[in-house]
């Protein structure tokens, strides 16, 4: 899955030596803020301090996120983790944005209107003659 937004946050990266293998690890958590009439946040999460550096997220920037979610369970409740793999710089639209879709330019240089396929709305219809007047509803 991927999102596009802007780096609101960048968390301090956390960092330790693996019980199990012995090796060092690091993390870091960044928060994403994708536009639109109500804003959401989402919380994510690079692992491995190669990521970290590779990636150089600087907060302000727009981004698009690849990541992917998975659950664990501890001392009875389950949470959510967010783990980025890819970061993308400069991507406009992602999974959950929708890109905007430029209309071809006219002959004049104007932009073209719609077609029906492509309409949110299906085009009004005038009503027949003897039917009523344009406030009657139908329930």
């Amino acid at each position: 899955m991927d999102i596009t937004g802007k780096v609101i946050a960048i968390l301090p990266a956390n960092s330790g030596v693996s019980a199990r293998t012995g090796n060092a690890w690091m993390s870091q958590e960044y928060v994403i803020e994708v536009p639109g009439q109500y804003p959401r946040k989402m919380l994510f999460r690079v692992f491995g301090e190669d990521r970290i550096k590779q990636f150089s997220i600087q907060a302000g920037e727009e981004i698009t996120v690849q990541f992917d979610i998975d659950a664990h369970e501890y001392n009875g409740r389950w949470f959510n983790e967010i783990r980025a793999y890819n970061v993308i710089r400069g991507q406009v639209g992602g999974g959950t944005i929708p890109a905007a879709t430029p209309f071809p330019p006219q002959q004049d240089g104007a932009p073209a209107a719609p077609q029906a396929a492509t309409a949110p709305f299906p085009p009004t219809q005038e009503p027949a003659a003897g039917e009523g007047t344009a406030d009657d509803l139908p329930f």
